[in-house]
């Protein structure tokens, strides 16, 4: 079934394991495709790309539950669950969907499974009208939907929790998407990565000062190890 979400679930806690294993066994919308003990574990499992979500604890040996966001694919969503209260803000930096305190509640379980819910249904959407429609992309933004022209973009700006798009005309929009969830969708010959902070659209380049792309009142540097890249590109 399409609205199916196939979940792991990776805790290093027996108790832990089997209360969240019980709780999905009872949720139609979710499939158990594993049960692991370590994220070191589960990564063979996630690296197939065809997991959706992952209940995570954050405080294991060898791989903890922050390093292993770092190396999933951007189509699996964690929530995390875990005892530690002082790791939210790590959480939520690698954008997690939804952090949870042991023990969990069943209602508090069903309502970080909503958001999951919501966020597979929009990336579903974005997805198709990516697919069907050149030219436009998709963005999530608070729990948004907004469909805009890539040619539209100006530039786009990296920050350590979100991107923001700034365009031609209309105010900025800020998204929590990912690098990887951002890369996957922007045309690779259309826009480059011209500095750690900074995407630009090449074909909307007029001038560049200094070592700087310039928008406006706005100057984009461009890294040294990118320079030589980037006036080739310009140059074609």
């Amino acid at each position: 079934m399409e609205d199916t979400l196939r979940c792991i679930i990776v805790d290093d806690e027996p108790l832990a394991r089997e209360l969240l294993k019980s709780y999905v066994e009872k949720t139609p919308m979710l499939r158990l495709e594993g049960v692991f003990e370590s994220a070191a574990d589960a990564v063979k499992c996630v690296m197939g790309g065809e997991t959706d979500i992952i209940f995570l604890d954050i405080n294991m040996p060898m791989l903890n539950g922050i390093e292993f966001a770092g190396i999933i694919p951007s189509s699996t969503r964690i929530i995390y669950v875990t005892a530690y209260e002082q790791y939210a803000l790590q959480g939520f930096k690698v954008n997690a969907l939804d952090y949870l305190l042991k023990p969990v509640s069943y209602a508090e379980f069903m309502k970080s499974v909503g958001k999951a819910a919501e966020w597979h249904t929009m990336r579903r959407a974005l997805s198709r009208d990516n697919n069907t429609q050149p030219g436009l992309i998709t963005i999530k933004a608070d729990y948004r939907l907004f469909q805009i022209r890539t040619d539209s973009i100006l530039y786009i700006e990296v920050r350590k929790d979100r991107v923001i798009f700034f365009r031609t005309e209309g105010e900025p929009i800020s998204s929590l998407m990912s690098m990887k969830e951002l890369e996957e969708q922007l045309p690779a010959d259309v826009f480059m990565r011209v500095h750690r902070s900074f995407i630009v659209n090449m074909h909307n380049v007029e001038i560049v000062e200094r070592g700087r792309v310039v928008f406006g009142k706005t100057y984009i540097p461009i890294s040294d190890s990118r320079r030589d890249d980037f006036l080739a590109r310009l140059g074609k």
